[in-house]
C-alpha cells in the first residue's frame, strides 16, 4: 500500500527561522495579532508540493493593536528650527462603558482657505453696505 504524500504549508513571521505554524494543504487559520508587537511585519508562506518543490510568498503587513497616535505641529520628514508647539493625542480601541469628552479629539487649526472665505464674505458685506445703503435709496415712491 503506497503512502500518500500531502502538500505542506509552513508559515513564518518576520525573519524567524522556525515556522510558527505548519499545515497540510488546504488550510484556513486565524492569525492572532494581539500577540504580535505593533509595527511593520512580514508573513512568509512556504508551500512544498508533492514533488518537494518549494514556493514562497511574502506578505508585508502592519499591526496596530495599541492606541492610534495623532500628532499636530510636526509632520513626517519636516525640517524645523527654533521652538515649535506639538500636540500629541492617543486614541485607544479599548471597550469601556463611559465616554471621556476631554481629550477625545485632537484640536486642529482653522484652515487657511476658511479664513480667506470669511474675509471675502466680510469685505463683500462692507462693500454692499457702502454701495447700496446710501440715503438716495430711501426716497419715497409716494
Amino acid at each position: 500500500m503506497a503512502m500518500e504524500r500531502k502538500q505542506r504549508i509552513k508559515v513564518f513571521l518576520d525573519d524567524d527561522p522556525a515556522p510558527f505554524a505548519e499545515f497540510a494543504s488546504p488550510v484556513k487559520f486565524v492569525l492572532d495579532t494581539t500577540k504580535i508587537p505593533d509595527g511593520e511585519h512580514q508573513l512568509k508562506i512556504v508551500a512544498t508540493s508533492t514533488n518537494d518543490v518549494e514556493g514562497i510568498r511574502k506578505i508585508p503587513f502592519v499591526v496596530r493593536n495599541g492606541p492610534s497616535i495623532d500628532v499636530v505641529g510636526l509632520k513626517k520628514n519636516e525640517v524645523i528650527n527654533e521652538q515649535i508647539p506639538i500636540t500629541i493625542n492617543a486614541y485607544g480601541s479599548d471597550k469601556i462603558d463611559y465616554f471621556k469628552v476631554v481629550g477625545s479629539e485632537t484640536p486642529k487649526g482653522i484652515p487657511t482657505w476658511l479664513w480667506v472665505l470669511i474675509i471675502l464674505f466680510v469685505v463683500f458685506g462692507i462693500y454692499y453696505f457702502i454701495m447700496y445703503l446710501t440715503p438716495d435709496l430711501y426716497k419715497s415712491f409716494v
